[in-house]
């Protein structure tokens, strides 16, 4: 299956540690992926969350690679796991809103790995359609309430005569919340909230549940892992931890901030990394998953992805690997559309319907957190931020700096000084229009939810594979 590149540290040269390279015929690495449904990026101890118990992702981040910057296509469930698994982005799967099944003719990096003699298994939350289940030698779907109860078994079930790739998803920390999910919870003093929610007990008590359902996730990747390392084969295991979109609240989920498509990635693979315990600040998009586990697997790039590898960042944490990532937010619960563009610092959306609130979905409407705000915005005491979610008409376009303003509490659209960056960011944008071939359809799926009250409606049209 190849040659490829092996580094090892082959001790202290001069107080540093001295890197011999070789290119050997050596077996191409396993791969993980890890699906978080709904976690936010800065959930987990990794990327500076001292409160919710995370020691999985502690440690893996220690022995890895931690992206700083990595980015989701759209901050929606289903359409970001299509994305990711094809290297695409949504409006050029034919899987854009949520829900939709992924079209039969859309091919998953699965079958080009099984091209290469991997085995392939896919356990725990689908979500993509049926017909894409053929590209998976096996499909567990989910079998109990975090959805990663089979992950140990589908990895002890699997032929250990050749290498494999998993998918394992897991449900949380996506909603429904119920207490004691986990032996020790997590107190609700000791959360964190955003500055752009409310710091109330029901918000509290809110993200409390949350973080537990984080850690649940966190304890399944970690048995994962044991198991890896029952077998024998944790050292040359490419593993990569990563959220579909972000935390399940208003001004997160479904929105194009940070706080909606930014996501934890973190890689770990003993075998294949220079250096563990670090970080990289260069932006990578989720993809480049498809792109980056080809190029490890020894075979050449595919026409069908657009998204490039990043495997020279695991060589080297500052090797550059793209200019902009792009990202949109279709039909998630209601209708919308609006694309973005990010760079290392800047992040730059458009909203093709600023007639409408920026409403979280669904489930947070319905959700404690949405409900004292609700109560708040009637007050009066909501502070510009936490009013996101009621603005009506909104912007056409907005404008942030990322690095001066992590929470994108500040609109720089109209600031002068920012000026040169604007336009630079829009041009990006409108190439990638171009280029991805994005059209606008007046025919937008409408509501299938009330927007204050979270309850179902009965709009006459839903979209496909509802």
């Amino acid at each position: 299956m190849g040659s490829h590149l092996i580094l090892r540290a082959v001790g202290f040269v001069g107080g540093l540690c001295g890197l011999a390279i070789f290119a050997i015929s050596a077996p191409p690495p396993n791969v993980i992926v890890f699906v978080a449904d709904d976690l936010g990026w800065d959930d987990s101890g990794p990327y500076g969350n001292p409160s919710v118990k995370t020691p999985t992702m502690d440690r893996l981040a220690a022995d890895g690679l931690v992206f700083d910057r990595a980015l989701l296509t759209t901050s929606s469930c289903s359409p970001s796991r299509c994305s990711i698994l094809t290297g695409r982005y949504p409006h050029n799967t034919g899987a854009p809103e949520l829900h939709q099944p992924l079209p039969a003719d859309q091919v998953l990096v699965s079958t080009f790995l099984r091209h290469a003699g991997y085995y392939t298994a896919a356990v725990g939350k689908w979500h993509l359609g049926e017909a894409a289940k053929v590209q998976f030698d096996r499909v567990w779907e989910k079998s109990g309430p975090s959805g990663a109860e089979n992950w140990v078994e589908a990895l002890q079930d699997r032929p250990r005569d050749r290498p494999f790739f998993f998918w394992l998803a897991s449900y949380d920390p996506h909603r429904g919340y119920e207490p004691n999910t986990i032996p020790q919870p997590h107190r609700p003093a000791a959360v964190i909230v955003p500055p752009y929610l409310p710091d109330t007990p029901e918000v509290r008590a809110d993200l409390a549940l949350y973080y537990d359902e984080i850690s649940r996730f966190d304890h399944y990747v970690g048995l994962a892992c044991a198991e890896l390392e029952a077998q024998g084969v944790l050292d040359n295991t490419f593993i990569i931890v990563i959220s579909d979109n972000g935390r399940p609240f208003p001004r997160a989920k479904t929105r194009l901030l940070d706080s909606g498509i930014r996501t934890p990635f973190i890689v770990c693979w003993p075998a294949g990394l220079r250096r563990v315990g670090a970080r990289t600040s260069q932006l990578v998009s989720v993809i480049d998953i498809a792109p980056t586990l080809v190029d490890l697997a020894g075979l050449a790039p595919e026409s069908s992805f657009q998204g490039t590898s990043f495997a020279a960042t695991l060589h080297d944490a500052s090797a550059h690997v793209r200019d902009y990532a792009f990202a949109e937010h279709n039909w998630h619960d209601y209708q919308a559309r609006e694309r973005s563009v990010s760079d290392s610092r800047y992040t730059y959306i458009r909203n093709s319907r600023p007639d409408l609130p920026a409403t979280p979905p669904a489930d947070a409407v319905g959700s404690p957190t949405f409900r004292a705000m609700q109560r708040l915005e009637r007050a009066g005491e909501l502070s510009p931020a936490m009013r996101d979610a009621f603005i009506a008409p909104r912007a056409t376009e907005e404008l942030y700096d990322n690095l001066a303003d992590p929470h994108s509490l500040h609109d720089l659209i109209a600031d002068p000084a920012h000026a040169a960056a604007l336009h630079r960011v829009r041009a990006a944008l409108d190439q990638w229009i171009r280029d991805t071939d994005d059209q606008f359809y007046d025919d937008i799926t409408p509501d299938h939810w009330h927007r204050e009250h979270g309850t179902r409606l009965n709009p006459g049209r839903r979209p496909a594979g509802y």
